[in-house]
């Protein structure tokens, strides 16, 4: 696992221990960033189910002036400290360990939008579509937001969703990438 592009590229990160994250792979890493487009001029990236810290991390790399990146295990956090200091990153990118749920009603009272956010849960959570709702409801979206989800390729999200249009769904063997655009403006559900 390395950062594919930008800043840090070729660097190599570490993977959190044990079978309990999944990091996204390198090829599937390079997908996500050729199908969002491959470099960015600023902005702000949420990681919410970090587990490595790898796709932020690649944001980053890429261009992402700011990025949070949030999970709720020790050990993921400690791994994402040190693959943010790996690369050099530590003045931007912060680091929370929270349930997810939780650490986004925080967000919301600092008055962010991400201009670009990463769902990449562990498998068994299949509701990825009612999170981006709660994420537009809070107001942590920017308009024409970006939101990567990155699932089980059994499931299948909604083509359509209250101010998100989907923009393509692509399959890597047994795992799937699910991309939408924030539509409804402003950071609120139509």
């Amino acid at each position: 696992m390395r950062v594919i592009a930008g800043k840090a590229k070729g660097r190599a990160l570490k993977a959190v221990p044990g079978q309990g994250t999944r990091p996204t792979t390198d090829k599937v890493k390079e997908a996500i960033f050729s199908m969002i487009g491959p470099y960015f001029d600023g902005g702000k990236a949420l990681d919410l189910f970090a587990g490595t810290g790898g796709l932020g991390i690649e944001a980053w790399s890429r261009g992402i002036e700011e990025v949070v990146c949030i999970d709720k295990e020790k050990t993921s956090i400690d791994i994402i400290r040190s693959n943010v200091d790996l690369v050099g990153a530590s003045n931007c990118i912060e680091i929370y360990r929270n349930d997810s749920a939780r650490a986004l009603k925080a967000l919301a009272k600092r008055d962010i939008q991400f201009d670009l956010i990463f769902l990449d849960p562990p498998y068994r959570i299949v509701d990825m579509d009612a999170w981006m709702l709660q994420l537009a409801d809070l107001g942590l979206v920017a308009d024409e937001a970006t939101i990567v989800v990155e699932h089980d390729a059994k499931i299948q999200y909604p083509q359509e969703l209250s101010g998100f249009e989907l923009l393509r769904t692509n399959q890597y063997g047994d795992i799937a990438v699910t991309i939408y655009r924030y539509t409804a403006g402003n950071g609120s559900i139509e």
